[in-house]
Parts: C-alpha cells; structure tokens; sequence
C-alpha cells in the first residue's frame, strides 16, 4: 500500500492506494464535517486519482466513525465559501471511474447528498442517514430532492425529506439508497464492492421512478397536516414536483435556489442558533467519570411520574414505581401497556421491543423497594411538607451517596435539601410534559448539591436521551419562572381590555402551537392557584394581582378536566369554545377594581407578552439562574412551545432595535405597576457563551469547559 498526502501536513483528505483501487480517506474529525477545506481536499485528491492510469476506481471513506456528518453550518451565513459540494459533485459525476462512497455513522445533509453522487453506497450496520435540513428552515441544495427521487418513489422521497427523520443503513438498503451493507471492515468491503463495479453510474441521468396515482399528492396533504406550511416544508413539496416535470438540470437549478433563499432566511438562522445551543449544552454537560444509571425509583405514578418511568424503560433502564395508592401504579402499567398495543398495530414497535420495555417497569407499594436503586426521582404533588416527607423516607432506605432527584416546578430546593441527612444528595430534575417526549430536562442545582450529584442527574439525562441544562435553585428556575412572567402579563392584558380568545389568537398567530389561556385550561388551574397561595403572604399589596384565574378556580372551574376554565368544553372534546360566563367574571373583575377596559390590539398584546419573557430571562441570567442566553432559549423553545422558527426569546430579543425595546420596556413596566423589576436586555445578546462560575452550575472548571469557538459539531 502507498500512502500520500493531498496538500500540507494539515491536509484533511488522504490519497492512498490498494492495488488498482484509489481510497480518498476524509479526516476532518470529530464528525468528518464538509468544510470549505475538506471540499477542496477531495477535489485535488479525486483529480489526482482521476488522472493515475493504475487506478480503475475510487472510494470515498471516512478516517473516525463517520462518512460525512453534514456540511458546516458556520459557513452557512453569508456568502457559501469554496468550492461549494456542487462542484464537488460535479467532479465526481465528470470523473470517468466508478466511485463508491463507504458510509458509517452519520450521513447526514450534505454528507449523504456527496453520496448520493457517487455511483454506488456501501454501508456499515448499524450508522443512519438522512436529509434533516428542513429542521433547519432549510431543503437540500446539492441534489438531495432529485437524485432521491432516481432511487424512491417520489411520494417517499418527500415523506423522507419533508420528515427530516434518519433512517438505519439496513433501512435504506431495503429502500434502495444503499446498494450493499457490510458488518465486517468497511474498507476491505468498500474495496472489493469497488472492484466488482463495472461502469458509472450517475443518478442525474436515471429515470425518476414511477408511483401509483395520487401518491405524490397525498404525501404532500400529509406533510402539510403534520408539520404545517412552513417555508422549508412548502419549498420541499414544489422541488419534488418541480423534479417531476422540468428536466434534472433545470430541477436542480431550482433546488439549489430555493436552498440558497432559505438559508439566508430569518427562521434558518434562528433554527441554526438552536441547533449550536443543543450542541454547545450537549458539551458543556458532559461528564468525564459519571457511573451509569442502571436501576431508578420514581415516586408517583400520575401522569408525570408515569412519563418520566416510560423515559427510563425505553432507554433499557430498569425502573421501580411507587405510590401511594398501589392501584396507581397497576393503572400506569396497565396504560403504558395500551399506549405499546397501539404502537404495535400501528407497525410502529415490535412485539418483542414492548415487552422488553414493560419487564423493565415493575410497580411495588413502599420504599423500602428502592433500596438497591442508583437514582429516585420523586414525582409526588408540588407541596413542600409532602415532597420533604417522602424524600426523607427514601434517604433512610437508599445506599449513602444514592442522589435523590426532586420533579418540583417550583419549590426551593434548599429548603427541601434542609431536611435530609445528606443535603448534597438531593438535585431537581425538572421534567417537561409529556415527560417521555420532552426533549430538555432542567437540572436545578442548590446550594449544596454536590458535583457528584449533579453528575448523576446529568448522566440520567443523556442516558433517555434529553438535553440537560443546568439550572440555579429559585421560585420556578429557568422555565416556569419566565413562563409564570409571560402568563401574568396575559392576565394583565385580559384585566386590561383584551379578551382571552384575542391573547391566545395573538399568541398562536406569533407561532406559539396553544396561547397561554388554552395552555392553561390543558393543565390545570389549579396548579397555578396552588403556587400563588402558597405565595401569599409574600405578595405585597401594592403589587397589582390579576385576579381572574382566581374567581374561575372558585367557580370550580380548573379547566379540561373540569369541562370549563378560562373556556368550555363539550364532554370527551379538548376543543376550547368561547363561554360567555368567563366574560362575565372578567367584567366583574374589572369593575370589582375600578379599570374601565380599553381595546387593546394584536401588535400591544405580543409586544407586552414578549417583553415580559426577555425581561424575566434577563433578570435570571444577572442573577446567575441561568448561565446563557441559549439555555434560555433551548428551555423555552424545547420545553414551553416557543417557536422555533423565532430562535428563543434571547435570539428573538437581539434582533430587536434598541429604540423599539426601550419603549417595549417602558410600556410593560406602566402596565404592570409597582414592583416591576428592570432586566439588562443586553445579557440577552446571543454569542456571550462564555459560562459564569455561579451558584446555578458551580461547574465551571469541570463541565463548562468548552466555548462555541472550538465546537466543530455543527454540522448538517
């Protein structure tokens, strides 16, 4: 074998040789990101391979775990550096011998359009590959939408596209996008595919397939229903039809426009501010030595205890359930094992899967069977002198240094820690509804939560796959405190003159999935009402106190559940309907108070709505709460249905004019009266990463040790 470098030391693709056949090796690590020099690296190698008369043919490999992850999303602002993948792809498709792309690990975005150009795909068990730029405000822009379309039916190339959803290797062979799957050495296999490989093959050229009439359509309805008309979605759905009618070169062209239009949309950069807020929250909360989580005791089998034990089951983790009712935890065996029925004739879980996963859950009746158990997390009512009895009764059954989780919303976790022999052990784990599909878990550390606490918690997380960020101990962290913020201030507009089926129309209309008076109703009234008697005798009484919610509550009203709260609702119907007795109870309010309502438009709704939220999240980061701007952004957006397509309220915040937020300020601070506290928006900036050494991590030398400067994970 000879061995030579494209290039200086540096060089990120390596030329090498096994007989007759030439191995351009890709070594960008960690990830095998396409960046401008990566592109260039395999132009020069892929010319010089092209003109060595002993070579026959040509394979692309990755050096680490991947082919290629994606392109760099760094580069995607502005002007795309060069060479750009198109002309790498054309290269590829001009080289006049065969050329086998090796995929392993992630082929995602950029990286699976590289192979879809070469003229046959050789794969490793068990990597994925997709085309997840819609998730990004985005379709592909080198071929992805009709080089698919030459190996799918067009009605599945959109579904798979529009999805954003990866697929395994052995899927997309059964699919035909993979011409063979190996399990032994890629390269040796990749090898000898390439050997056997007789002539080009360039998709560009190939037919689009065939599909039964209508399909095309109804996939489209479908994307449209499941996912909305957002512009990539919409975009998506004119490509395949585009490559349906208009010759491959023309397609393409309207591809790449329609990509190139995208990216430099408001929504794209905002979907990519979220992506480099996972990305750096996945870094910064990695830990070195944290054991794995094994066995977990959950407290509480309702609905959010029952979510956070489905969590754990189907990520392999054995779970013990506990309440204080044993008929509770039957009832949430017995519903995860109706949800799993209808998974399974859906054709969406195997058989086996499921009962893997319910062996995991096993319901039992006291404490004393959380004794062997490496984390429990308590998911009892949000009621200090419940939560502190039911943690002490673990504390003294449990191994010492077993951390013990609390789920509050928004309890001081001191004041529970207080009460334990070891208050290092206790941490919040504060889970999000659905518990089981929530993508972000906040980790609220106190005052004397250990680092080895915390780690434990972290380790939790990412063993079912949520995105943890750390939090500070105060009334509701990071999410509910912004969210208490933003509900209040709705209330506010509602006393003000506005009605709560205008917020909510306004609020949705922004992009929120629910306005906040709908959101209510769905979870309860009486959760909120419980959190403001307990804070009473706090409440000074110059503060002005919206007191709407409270007259519904003692009408009985405490939302779906009850069929009425801030609205009504049909028996067996969550569909909210107007109910002119919640009128009624706002005019009495008002008049109880001496407002006289004024009209209130959609633009002052948002605008005091939105302010409240980047108020509240400036007054957090000041103090320490939270650490960044993207954390904020990533708890709202992946936990409270802040739309994504606005970044977060930091992000949305930044891009607002000075001018614009002073007076935005200046109107939320007279509507809400005295006490109004006023945050520094300019801790909102997006960018400022760098991690505080404060009370809400204390982790700054240990998981806080990477900027977004260094990350090269920011791939698609």
């Amino acid at each position: 074998m000879s061995v030579g470098e494209i290039g200086d030391a540096n060089a990120l693709v390596h030329l090498e040789r096994e007989g007759e056949v030439a191995i351009l090796v890709l070594d960008n690590p960690p990830v095998n990101t396409s960046t401008a020099r990566l592109r260039a690296g395999v132009l020069h190698a892929l010319e010089n391979a092209s003109r060595d008369a002993g070579v026959s043919a040509i394979v692309l490999i990755g050096a680490g775990r991947h082919f290629v992850s994606g392109s760099d999303l760094h580069e995607f602002d502005g002007d795309l550096p060069t060479p750009e993948l198109t002309e790498v792809i054309a290269a590829i498709e001009a080289c006049p011998k065969p050329v086998v792309a090796a995929l392993a690990g992630s082929t995602l975005g950029g990286g699976f359009e590289l192979a879809l150009a070469c003229d046959a795909r050789v794969g490793l068990a068990g990597g994925v590959l997709g085309l997840p730029e819609v998730t990004l405000g985005m379709i592909p822009g080198a071929g992805g939408t009709q080089r698919t379309l030459r190996l799918l039916p067009p009605s599945r190339a959109l579904e798979l596209i529009t999805s954003g959803e990866s697929i395994t290797i052995e899927q997309a062979h059964d699919e035909g996008l993979v011409d063979e799957v190996v399990s032994g050495s890629l390269r040796r296999e990749a090898v000898a595919f390439a050997r056997r490989v007789s002539a080009k093959r360039i998709l560009r050229r190939h037919r689009v397939l065939t599909d039964a009439p209508g399909a095309v359509e109804t996939a489209a309805q479908r994307a449209l229903a499941r996912y909305g008309p957002r512009p990539a979605i919409t975009a998506t759905i004119g490509a395949i039809l585009t490559g349906l009618v208009l010759p491959t070169d023309s397609a393409l062209r309207h591809e790449r426009a329609e990509f190139n239009r995208l990216r430099n949309s408001s929504e794209a950069a905002a979907r990519r501010h979220l992506f480099f807020a996972r990305t750096f929250a996945r870094k910064t909360a990695r830990v070195a030595d944290a054991h794995p989580v094994a066995h977990v005791g959950v407290i509480g089998a309702g609905r959010m205890g029952t979510g956070i034990a489905r969590a754990f089951i189907e990520a392999g983790v054995q779970v013990t359930i506990i309440d204080q009712d044993p008929a509770a935890t039957t009832r949430a065996k017995a519903a995860l094992e109706r949800s799993y029925a209808r998974q399974v004739l859906a054709d969406r879980l195997r058989v086996d899967k499921a009962d893997q996963r319910l062996a995991l859950l096993t319901p039992a009746t006291g404490v004393g069977d959380l004794a062997s158990a490496h984390l429990v997390i308590e998911a009892v009512v949000d009621d200090h002198l419940v939560k502190a009895k039911v943690l002490a009764e673990v504390a003294g059954v449990v191994e010492d240094g077993v951390p013990l989780a609390t789920n509050t919303s928004y309890l001081d976790i001191d004041a529970l820690a207080a009460e334990l022999p070891d208050p290092s052990s206790l941490v919040g784990m504060h889970f999000f509804s659905p518990a089981h599909r929530s993508q972000v878990v906040e980790i609220v550390r106190g005052q004397h939560t250990s680092n080895a606490t915390v780690e434990s918690a972290l380790m939790a997380a990412r063993a079912i796959g949520k995105l943890p960020v750390i939090a500070g101990a105060c009334e509701g962290f990071i999410g509910n405190r912004i969210y208490n913020a933003y509900r209040r201030q709705c209330e506010l507009l509602v006393e003000d003159g506005a009605t709560p089926e205008a917020v909510d129309a306004a609020m949705t209309a922004f992009g929120f999935a629910m306005g906040p008076f709908a959101v209510s109703d769905m979870a309860g009234l009486d959760i909120a009402w419980r959190n403001r008697r307990r804070r009473d005798s706090a409440r000074d009484p110059r503060e002005r106190y919206p007191d709407v919610a409270d007259r519904l509550v003692d009408k009985g009203r405490l939302g779906q559940k009850t069929g009425a709260g801030w609205y009504r609702y049909e028996p067996g119907s969550h569909q909210p309907l107007t109910d002119p007795l919640v009128h009624e109870i706002i005019a009495t309010s008002r008049e109880d108070k001496g407002i006289t309502p004024r009209d209130i438009d959609t633009s002052e709704i948002v605008d005091r709505a939105l302010t409240s939220m980047a108020n509240e999240a400036a007054l957090l980061l000041a103090e320490g709460t939270a650490s960044t701007p993207s954390d904020v952004d990533l708890i709202l957006t992946q936990g409270y249905g802040f739309p994504e397509a606005e970044g977060g309220i930091c992000y949305w915040t930044s891009r607002q004019e000075n001018n614009i937020l002073q007076r935005s300020r200046q109107l939320l601070a007279d509507a809400t009266g005295w006490g109004f506290q006023t945050g520094d928006m300019t801790l909102l900036s997006i960018g400022q990463e760098k991690r505080r050494s404060h009370s809400a991590s204390g982790y700054t030398a240990d998981l806080h040790r990477t900027t977004p400067s260094t990350d090269k994970t920011g791939s698609l």
